[in-house]
């Protein structure tokens, strides 16, 4: 079960790599050497999906995917029509941060049914949108706000709603393209008060930006575009991450 091995890893403070790919955004020779060398780096999982998905094909990169290596790969869904059953399993996300029903439970409600009947592992996850210093392609798609930047007792109040409404998992994004990343305080401060596991993406755009997300708390560091405009970022933060990792079983 992906969701039962990432919570172990969290529990044993242990640090994880998903690279996230949006099927919009890469053409078949990208997928090819994104997931080459996301192999290489050792990355943990693959998350797929967008805010959008209007040309690609999320089937296609699953397929993909699967057919070249035993990582998990993860469905993350921008709406209901994203549901690819041959994915290891889905983040249901319910965007937490926001005040739009649809994206709240209504998309769910009409997902629900499919998931039920395929073989997708469903893992409730909290979904929470952090202002990164311009509009991002999520915010507009989502049409909500995001969490200011520096509110983090608004960010650890709706992470611990999350939580408490039962959701597995608190994801916290700056969204695609994002200007910075979300701040040391505010991830400190919210991992600090919930005990799910804690997933940070957007606006890590160099491995100092992973690090600091790292030592702050984050359990898993997901890399997306930023990647396939540096390959080397990948490289640089499997690197932060499997020395981290290296340095807690030497401790």
């Amino acid at each position: 079960m992906v969701l039962n091995k990432l919570i172990k890893k969290a529990e044993q403070g242990v640090k994880s790599l998903a690279v996230l790919i949006d099927p919009d955004d890469v053409e078949e020779s990208g997928l090819v050497n994104l997931v080459n060398m996301a192999i290489e780096c050792k990355a943990d999982y693959f998350f797929v999906g967008g805010s959008l998905v209007a040309s690609g094909d999320v089937g296609r990169v699953v397929d993909f995917i699967k057919s070249y290596c035993e990582v998990p790969v993860v469905l993350f869904p921008g709406n209901a029509m994203q549901i690819y059953s041959e994915a290891d399993a889905i983040l249901f996300l319910s965007l937490i941060s926001g005040r739009n029903p649809e994206l709240l439970i209504g998309q769910h409600v009409v997902s629900a049914p499919v998931l039920k009947r395929s073989n997708l592992e469903v893992m409730s996850t909290g979904y929470m949108l952090i202002h990164s210093g311009k509009p991002t392609s999520v915010t507009y798609m989502s049409h909500t706000q995001p969490i200011p930047s520096d509110k983090s007792t608004l960010a650890v109040s709706t992470a611990l709603a999350g939580e408490m409404l039962g959701m597995s998992l608190i994801y916290m994004d700056a969204g695609s393209g994002a200007e910075k990343p979300i701040s040391a305080k505010m991830i400190r401060q919210v991992k600090s008060n919930i005990e799910v596991p804690l997933i940070i993406g957007g606006g890590l755009t160099n491995a100092q930006k992973a690090k600091d997300a790292i030592k702050a708390g984050a359990d898993v560091i997901v890399v997306g575009n930023g990647a396939q405009k540096n390959p080397n970022l990948l490289i640089e933060v499997s690197q932060v991450i499997q020395l981290f990792n290296e340095e807690l079983n030497v401790n």
